[in-house]
């Protein structure tokens, strides 16, 4: 077994605990012959940025980030504050505007814009995390190799 093959197998293990464990009461009700209301599920609104405390947290502890360092992280977790604060405040423009009906039209500039915000974002953070990367000694840069190849789901992997 691969070392990439025993956390997908442990993933799913959970995922599939997790599903039997959500179907058990759904199970449960629908075998009882008392009819219920369905009342509508409130859903969380999607919230970009909400955890970048986190992320930034975990940045820094598997980086190892040492204390020389720490100027340049402190610069690297502003621009990912500012950047999840733009796309919020993006989000929160296109919500709080209803009055319009969405459109073809408008759902694609919508999405022009979100795109141009990330790019925008990803500039800086590159600009940022240049000096920092640089400072890092090879097995920080190795772990920050490994880190950004799974965060953009393996899509431009070598072989």
């Amino acid at each position: 077994m691969t070392r990439r093959t025993l956390p997908a197998l442990a993933l799913a293990a959970v995922l599939a605990a997790g599903a039997a464990m959500a179907l058990g009461p759904m199970v449960a009700d629908a075998q009882s012959q008392q009819p219920q209301q369905h009342q509508p599920r409130e859903h969380a609104a999607f919230e970009p940025g909400r955890h970048v405390e986190g992320r930034i947290a975990y940045l820094k502890a598997e980086l190892k980030i040492t204390d020389a360092q720490a100027p340049h992280f402190d610069a690297v977790a502003n621009v990912m504050r500012d950047n999840a604060k733009a796309m919020h405040d993006a989000f929160q423009s296109l919500r709080g505007d209803q009055s319009q009906p969405r459109t073809a039209l408008s759902q694609l500039e919508a999405r022009a814009k979100f795109a141009q915000l990330r790019a925008d974002g990803e500039a800086k953070m590159l600009a940022a995390f240049r000096p920092l990367y640089e400072a890092m000694n090879p097995d920080q840069q190795k772990a920050a190799d490994e880190m950004l190849e799974h965060q953009g789901h393996g899509h431009f992997r070598r072989r």
